[in-house]
């Protein structure tokens, strides 16, 4: 989706103007693909905008920061203040989707990164839900990726990482020349793994699955943890282990969690339509309640709300 200019975005600690944010073409990270984001997004609600786990977020890009030996110039506080002082700082009272990024500088050249210097941007933009309010509503079709998701052994898939997203974009180019919304990647193991962008569930005799984050190379979703809450609160198994590819043929319901995707159903894999081909009743329910949740509706998840 298109991004609508903001103000402003944060930098090494200014706010500078959006059109001057910029960065030298012999940027370390450029070249290298070696840095660490998250995606992040911040909701309306009656007590005015609040970020939705903002502070998970943040701690989960010191972690990949640490597993990727970039060590980053500000604390966790520092950086859940600059975020709230973007949302702030561009008016984005209606809710905005929020980038952070730790990249390696320009000043440096070679595949030792360490000499480099380490710099942090935080952007934010209203920006719709990432898979089109159809998606949302109806469901989305999607492939098996002839692409593999990385093995953790080649790369570091407990890191949400600039350059491992490659892999990402190739799975989704072919799945949109194919004439399908999104893919769905396979473990070097041929056990399912995740999304493009997002953590994968299925439905089966009113129990739901996820594949195992660490054995199949996929990452640990916060969307996903606070869906796994949700739907245990109301009273849903949750259990996590591994799935092949006929699991999703055979499934009752499925859908995708991610921050930019929010929660989705799915409603074909491989042209096998799941279930019926519609949005099953624990789908609508968990995605119903997590919508209510980021908008500050239900006051035993307020917790996970950074007001602005």
């Amino acid at each position: 989706m298109p991004i609508t200019p903001s103000k402003s975005i944060w930098m090494d600690g200014e706010l500078v103007d959006w059109d001057k944010a910029t960065v030298h073409v012999l940027t370390h990270s450029l070249h290298y693909g070696s840095g660490a984001f998250e995606g992040i997004r911040a909701y309306k609600t009656d007590k005015g905008v609040a970020v939705f786990r903002l502070q998970d977020h943040i701690e989960r890009l010191f972690r990949s920061c640490r597993i990727l030996m970039i060590d980053v110039p500000y604390s966790v506080e520092e950086i859940v203040n600059a975020t709230k002082e973007v949302v702030r700082a561009n008016e984005l009272h209606d809710g905005c989707y929020i980038r952070p990024l730790v990249y390696l500088g320009y000043g440096e050249m070679g595949l030792n990164p360490l000499p480099c210097s380490v710099n942090v941007s935080i952007a934010a933009w209203p920006w719709g839900t990432y898979l089109g309010d159809e998606g949302v509503n109806n469901g989305v079709t999607t492939k098996i990726s002839s692409w593999q998701r990385h093995d953790s052994n080649a790369v570091p898939t407990a890191a949400k990482s600039t350059g491992m997203y490659v892999n990402s974009s190739l799975a989704k180019v072919e799945a949109l020349k194919a004439g399908y919304d999104e893919a769905i990647l396979l473990a070097p193991d041929g056990k399912v793994s995740e999304c493009t962008g997002e953590n994968l569930f299925i439905v089966h005799n009113g129990v739901i699955y996820s594949p195992l984050h660490s054995d199949q190379g996929s990452l640990e979703g916060i969307t996903g943890e606070s869906i796994e809450t949700i739907a245990r609160d109301l009273g849903f198994e949750v259990r996590y282990q591994p799935l092949i590819r006929t699991d999703l043929y055979l499934a009752d319901e499925a859908f995708l969690t991610g921050t930019a995707a929010e929660v989705v159903p799915i409603r074909s894999v491989d042209d096998r339509l799941v279930g019926d081909g519609t949005p099953g009743p624990i789908t609508k329910k968990v995605q119903s309640t997590y919508f209510e949740t980021v908008r500050g509706e239900h006051k035993q998840y307020d917790s996970w709300l950074a007001y602005v």
